[in-house]
């Protein structure tokens, strides 16, 4: 299996986070996608940041993560919007990401 670094635009601060929620390898990432993998993220406590979204999907198409531009990213700006919605509660991010730093909780997904 690769290394999720191995796809284009993905350096070691984003497999680490990867690998955090429990997404160990670029066919892994390939498997689920772009959208579950940042809904993952999302659930570990990341904080939800536009242009690290598309770029997993730059990433899972090979392409330079400036690549996304016009409609495209229109489109995924609002793909974006309706994940965090859904999937991203501050409060109980900052607690959890509190509670696993002092070894209280671990992640459900490790």
């Amino acid at each position: 299996m690769a290394a999720i670094s191995t796809l284009r635009n993905i350096g070691p601060a984003t497999e680490a986070a990867l690998i955090k929620a429990g997404i160990s390898s670029a066919e892994a990432l390939r498997e689920i996608g772009a959208d579950a993998a940042y809904a993952r993220l999302l659930e570990t406590g990341m904080s939800p940041h536009f242009i690290g979204y598309y770029v997993l999907h730059m990433a899972l198409q090979g392409r330079p993560w400036n690549d996304c531009k016009g409609e495209e990213k229109k489109a995924l700006r609002k793909a974006f919007d309706a994940l965090c919605v859904g999937g991203f509660d501050s409060d109980k991010a900052d607690l959890e990401q509190i509670l696993n730093q002092i070894g209280v909780i671990e992640s459900a997904r490790r």
